[in-house]
């Protein structure tokens, strides 16, 4: 084009691959270059065309595809990636064939029926930062479109993408049937197919509706469904998703089927609670989620004194309609009465409530409501283990008071776990967490651990809190293995940040600094705040050269905590000493002060 006016146009211009593709290939050539050719003429194609998509070329594995207006190319994006998620549905993970997209609006160099220029490459760039089944778009698409289609947005900040010498302000799409973020449950943070059925049979348990007449009466609706979640994971022989990202659709008006591609589940359990006086009123129905079949839906009285037998009905009715093989013996296990004072289960409801804010105002009024359920029945055991787990949450913020006599009561704490709580696998899990982590006392954390997983294998706290005794002990591949089963039961969990935070860790002690930087991105978009992320992040940056961004992650650091320093991470640190050595060099590259 040497001497030749160059021609452009102001075009949005959609970039999309497959993710894992070499992989895909590599187990099945033919039967993927099948399945590709199917979805373009099935699905993209048609997509393209109601939307007035050019498809310029294909890549081998992705496409690109311009289009004269912003709304039209987001509208596109979404469509597809409905329809993928829709053919995807029951497919085995390792043959699934899932898109990421991104999308610019800019300037491009026309050549024919081809495209060049700088918005061809930010959009290509841009699609590598989407999850699994994602979208994300530039900051100028998203001033075209927000607002004019149903679609919300995840503010990503400014990117730094290769070869592109601006940073580029992107965001996230959140559209039903669009992966918000990935869920994926391997080591790595993208790049995963949408989530299997697990070979047995799998549940979500939905937040109940409150139908009393008090508003405040929320967090007891709330605790009777804690409590059917619990009593179904206790079976081992079901894959029950974890009470956080179940309560992820609470208040929202949801499609079953969607619910169940997203938690990768067969049955949805939804419902609702009324309570009056000494009465209580739990309705429910069951449905599967493949076909939108009710299997089971009932409405159950009785006074609030018998709420945890109405409780069992609930579980019972449940089980016996999704899992009928289950003998009478693991049915009575599954059986606990946490409490014999309805004030302290009212306390402990209450606590968990304001626990679930994650401040350092909400876990003290926590810490006190669960230390009131402990005076109103010393014998119920789950209270002692979440006010254990309290004081960890402490001190990972750096909100401890008295580090030793925190040790102290977490000692006492866990003691009494130990000694009626041998079948309270929550208690367990978080006393044995917070002795390994605040008391440094791993073998008795690790077993306490270990024996809430025996109880509950379904428990993703209690896989997160196990992968992490892994890291602290140097068995990093453990733990990754450990995290993606926590991930995998909890895969839309607003606490997150927890496992990504650890994900992070693992692979940073593994050298493996892109992967850990990711997983700490992950983690910082649903906690910006969480210092164990700021720290992974900070050190993986480092490690890379990108002083820069290891810097202004320092900055956050030292703006929530302008003391912490290198001495005291080292104070902190639950890590072995030579992992110890290759975090601080990282944190000193990164500019933390001694």
């Amino acid at each position: 084009m040497t001497g030749e006016r160059v021609t452009r146009r102001l075009a949005a211009i959609l970039a999309a691959d497959v993710v894992g593709y070499s992989r895909l290939m590599g187990r099945d050539e033919n039967g993927t270059l099948s399945q590709l050719k199917a979805h373009r003429i099935e699905r993209l194609e048609p997509t393209l065309a109601r939307h007035g998509g050019r498809l310029v070329k294909l890549t081998g594995d992705g496409a690109l595809v311009e289009f004269p207006s912003a709304v039209d190319a987001l509208g596109a994006a979404i469509e597809f990636q409905q329809l993928m998620a829709e053919a995807n549905w029951d497919k085995p993970e390792d043959t699934a064939i899932v898109f990421r997209i991104g999308l610019h609006l800019g300037d491009l160099i026309v050549d024919g029926d081809d495209l060049y220029g700088d918005g061809v490459n930010v959009a290509a760039r841009l699609e590598a930062e989407a999850p699994a089944g994602g979208i994300v778009l530039s900051g100028n698409m998203h001033d075209a479109v927000v607002g004019r289609l149903k679609a919300a947005f995840e503010d990503l900040g400014d990117l730094s993408l290769k070869n592109i010498e601006r940073p580029v302000r992107a965001y996230r799409v959140r559209a039903e049937g669009v992966a918000a973020s990935s869920t994926t449950v391997t080591s790595s943070p993208s790049g995963s197919a949408p989530l299997a059925l697990p070979d047995k049979p799998s549940i979500a348990v939905l937040p109940f509706q409150n139908m009393s007449s008090d508003v405040e009466q929320e967090y007891f609706a709330d605790g009777v469904v804690e409590d059917i979640i619990t009593a179904l994971s206790r079976f081992k022989s079901l894959f029950v998703i974890a009470r956080n990202s179940s309560f992820t659709y609470k208040g929202k008006a949801v499609d079953i089927k969607q619910v169940g591609r997203e938690l990768g589940v067969r049955y949805v359990l939804e419902g609702s609670v009324r309570k009056a006086g000494g009465k209580v009123r739990i309705t429910g129905q069951l449905i599967d989620s493949k076909t939108g079949a009710h299997l089971w839906a009932d409405r159950i009285d009785g006074s609030l004194d018998d709420v945890f037998e109405l409780q069992d009905q609930v579980t019972t009715s449940v089980v016996g309609a999704i899992a009928p093989k289950i003998d009478q013996a693991e049915m009575q296990r599954a059986k606990r009465k946490p409490v014999e004072n309805l004030d302290a289960y009212d306390a402990f409801l209450r606590g968990l409530a304001f626990s679930y804010e994650w401040t350092k105002d909400g876990w003290n009024e926590a810490l006190r409501l669960f230390q009131r359920a402990i005076e109103l029945d010393p014998s119920f055991s789950t209270p002692y283990g979440i006010a254990a787990r309290a004081y960890a949450a402490r001190k990972a913020q750096g909100w401890s008071i008295d580090r030793s006599l925190e040790q102290a009561e977490i000692r006492n704490l866990a003691s009494r776990v130990s000694s009626i709580g041998r079948d309270d696998a929550l208690a367990l899990s978080w006393a044995g967490f917070s002795l390994a982590y605040v008391c440094f006392d791993y073998d008795t954390g690790g077993a306490l651990v270990d024996q809430a997983l025996a109880i509950n294998p379904n428990l993703a706290a209690g896989w997160t809190n196990r992968g992490t005794l892994s890291l602290w002990l140097g068995r990093h591949q453990n733990a990754r293995e450990e995290l993606a089963r926590a991930l995998r039961l909890n895969p839309v969990d607003p606490e997150a940040f927890r496992p990504e935070t650890i994900m992070a860790w693992a692979h940073f002690l593994d050298g493996r600094y892109d992967d850990a930087s990711a997983w700490a991105a992950r983690a910082l978009a649903h906690q910006p705040i969480w210092r164990g992320a700021l720290l992974a992040s900070a050190a993986s940056y480092a490690l890379t050269g990108n002083d820069g961004e290891a810097g202004k992650v320092v900055g956050k650091i030292r703006r929530f905590d302008p003391t912490y320093c290198l001495s005291t991470f080292r104070n902190d640190s639950n890590l072995r000493p030579e992992d110890d050595e290759k975090f601080i060099e990282g944190l000193r590259l990164a500019g933390l002060p001694e």
